[in-house]
């Protein structure tokens, strides 16, 4: 079916049973004369089958390609300069007929549009047809002189715009599209995340993390905890208890409840906890500066002994996966290594 065609048959087929009123007054040539030719009256009463599919370009918004004329033979001849003409029946097509069986553009007096065809009949609905009406016809070939295609009309700088999809179109992007995934290292192409420590490679070549660098790791934040956990027992021993507050902190590594100086309150500790963040594995001087830092200042002696068997543990869970390690610095329960 051609394209253009099918919207000026959705728009016919809303309007079959229109007929003319008193007179020969019809709507569509009233706008047409309102529209192209400064309201002459003239078109508001005369023939209407071509100024009926002006009207019907117009309210598809398909005009350019349909064409807007009151004269058939002036629209029969704008398709053949737009090659758009031709002698094959095909719904859509704008149809032309001669009733004297001529099939000269200039004896051209009726025009219609090709709903269907079937055999040798020819399906359509037609404009001020049998006198006054809008309606379905059935007619053979022997009076059409040929049809015009508005789908093969082209429009400079147009396109059928119901039929562009712009969401094809290159480099198109929606309004509210998320930005494009990102692959990151440790991502392989498939769209699956490979897992810590699981051998294979990147695309580059590049060994992804393996079991032996994470479980070095692991250990180095047992060597971390364990360390500074030993060195802040030691200086909250040097801070006398003096109030009766007791809080209890949230996390692993506070859990028995403490007793916290008058000048100190629970959402103090909240916000150098917010402040906390992961340590890599420290060195001596690290571990002397954590001794300095306000919050093991001044809080009172802590029970750390649960917490301090907690890193021996873990660290006696790990060694073994990793033969040949120094054994860990420990903490006695006095505080001594």
């Amino acid at each position: 079916m051609d394209p253009v065609g099918a919207k000026l048959l959705e728009i016919a087929k809303k309007e079959l049973g229109y007929r003319e009123k008193a007179g020969g007054y019809t709507k569509y040539g009233e706008w047409y004369g309102r529209t192209f030719e400064g309201g002459d009256d003239y078109y508001t009463t005369a023939p209407w089958c071509d100024m009926f599919l002006a009207w019907a370009a117009d309210q598809a918004k398909v005009e350019d390609w349909a064409g807007q004329f009151a004269a058939t033979i002036g629209h029969a001849r704008w398709f053949q300069r737009n090659d758009a003409w031709g002698t094959e029946p095909e719904p859509g097509a704008v149809v032309f007929f001669a009733w004297s069986g001529s099939k000269d553009t200039d004896a051209i007096q009726h025009v219609g549009l090709v709903e269907s065809v079937n055999g040798s009949t020819l399906h359509t609905i037609e404009a001020n047809t049998d006198g006054v009406h809008l309606k379905r016809k059935a007619r053979d070939f022997d009076s059409v002189v040929g049809y015009g295609y508005p789908g093969k009309v082209k429009v400079a700088g147009k396109s059928f715009p119901w039929l562009a999809d712009t969401r094809t179109e290159k480099g198109y992007t929606p309004k509210h599209a998320a930005p494009a995934p990102r692959v990151l290292p440790g991502a392989d192409r498939s769209g699956d995340m490979v897992a810590v420590g699981r051998p294979g490679r990147e695309d580059d070549g590049t060994p992804l993390l393996q079991q032996e660098t994470l479980l070095g790791g692991l250990l180095a934040v047992v060597l971390c905890g364990t360390v500074v956990l030993a060195v802040g027992k030691a200086a909250a021993a040097r801070v006398p208890a003096s109030a009766p507050i007791r809080v209890r902190k949230r996390g692993r590594h506070h859990r028995v409840p403490v007793t916290l100086p008058a000048d100190i309150r629970p959402a103090d500790l909240d916000a150098a906890d917010a402040g906390t963040i992961v340590m890599p594995a420290v060195s001596a001087a690290v571990a002397a500066e954590a001794e300095d830092r306000e919050f093991w200042s001044r809080v009172t002696p802590l029970q750390q002994d649960e917490d301090l068997a907690f890193w021996d543990s873990l660290h006696a869970d790990l060694a073994p996966l990793r033969p040949g390690a120094p054994p860990l610095v420990t903490a006695d329960e006095h505080g001594r290594e």
